[in-house]
């Protein structure tokens, strides 16, 4: 006996990767929803690679009544008014937004790092997926704070154009192809040309001077892994289509060397470690599109401070960073509180 899984956002990018994931991961469905806005009613989607099709039912009108569980992937918006409503309904409600991370009755997930906190989720029926920056920030912190103690991260993040949609992969692509024809270059999606450019600024700006971006990874990072943590970070987006990157630097409590930090590592759950000193010994953004890992390269000292660490870490953010985490948050969820048969 399996599951009744509604997929809220279903025609988005992130939407499409979790039916493909809860495909991928064999994750046991009875039934399945496509549930979007009332723009995409009516139309068929995919599940997955399978040749099946599902057909868009409209998120306004849809009765979570007797389904198990929905994997929300559709905006702060739409997700303040329905996901209390699936809950209150019984549904319980893996969210995707920012809407819920830092609610103290919600919790905030990632399986690998902080699997006991879910058992918290029935304060609300709704548990909280992270920032995707910072889920594979924690996935490869958790090994080396258990191990040494973190004191302090300073994280530089070099986020793909996915991260803020479809608009601003075709951002991506319309003004490179602007670019090589002569044409003029006009920003839509992002407050800057993106096509061969950087632009440091992800959300909102803060009283600060700090994003929001960066503001979501330093209180996440904290609810998740440990208050006492020091974060600061620096969110940059770059010309890439998918796979965010991440440059860590590392302070910790006790000593640790580079080589125990690779040792651990290589046995971590969710880490790949490809760290290789050598021409090409690393990964790069185009290489983990599509995989689940968090991968890990760069490994080394820094002589700057005591017990200190730095590294490189790249992941699929629409997969660990968001579709992939939130399907392994469900089979948790399964595992240790809605086991069927």
């Amino acid at each position: 006996m399996g599951y009744r899984v509604a997929v809220v956002g279903a025609t988005g990018n992130v939407g499409r990767e979790m039916l493909a994931v809860l495909t991928e991961r064999e994750f046991p469905c009875d039934e399945v929803a496509a549930v979007a806005s009332s723009r995409s009613t009516g139309t068929e989607i995919e599940m997955g690679d399978t040749g099946k099709m599902l057909q868009v039912k409209n998120v306004e009108h849809f009765d979570f009544t007797d389904w198990d569980i929905a994997l929300f992937s559709a905006g702060s918006g739409p997700t303040e008014l329905h996901a209390p409503r699936a809950a209150s309904q019984g549904c319980v409600v893996i969210d995707n937004s920012s809407l819920y991370r830092m609610d103290p009755d919600v919790p905030l997930i990632v399986p690998e790092v902080n699997p006991d906190a879910i058992d918290g989720y029935a304060r609300k029926n709704i548990i909280a997926n992270p920032n995707c920056s910072t889920a594979q920030l924690v996935v490869a912190l958790k090994p080396l704070h258990d191990a040494a103690t973190i004191k302090r991260v300073v994280v530089s993040t070099y986020q793909s154009t996915s991260g803020a949609g479809k608009a601003g992969m075709d951002e991506l692509f319309t003004q490179s192809r602007a670019i090589f024809v002569g044409d003029a270059v006009e920003p839509s999606a992002f407050t800057k040309q993106i096509a061969f450019n950087v632009i440091p600024h992800i959300d909102s700006f803060l009283d600060d001077g700090s994003t929001k971006e960066e503001w979501k990874m330093v209180v996440e990072t904290k609810k998740i892994l440990d208050p006492k943590i020091k974060v600061v970070a620096t969110c940059v987006r770059v010309p890439v289509f998918v796979g965010h990157s991440e440059a860590i630097n590392l302070e910790f409590e006790k000593e640790i060397s580079a080589a125990r930090a690779q040792e651990i590592l290589r046995e971590a759950p969710g880490c790949m470690l490809v760290d290789k000193r050598e021409d090409g010994g690393y990964v790069t953004p185009v290489e983990c599109v599509g995989d689940g890992a968090t991968y890990i390269s760069r490994v080394r000292e820094d002589p700057t401070v005591d017990n200190g660490l730095v590294l490189w870490c790249v992941s699929d953010n629409l997969r660990k960073g968001a579709a992939l985490n939130a399907v392994q948050i469900a089979e948790l969820l399964g595992r240790r509180h809605l086991q069927k048969g």
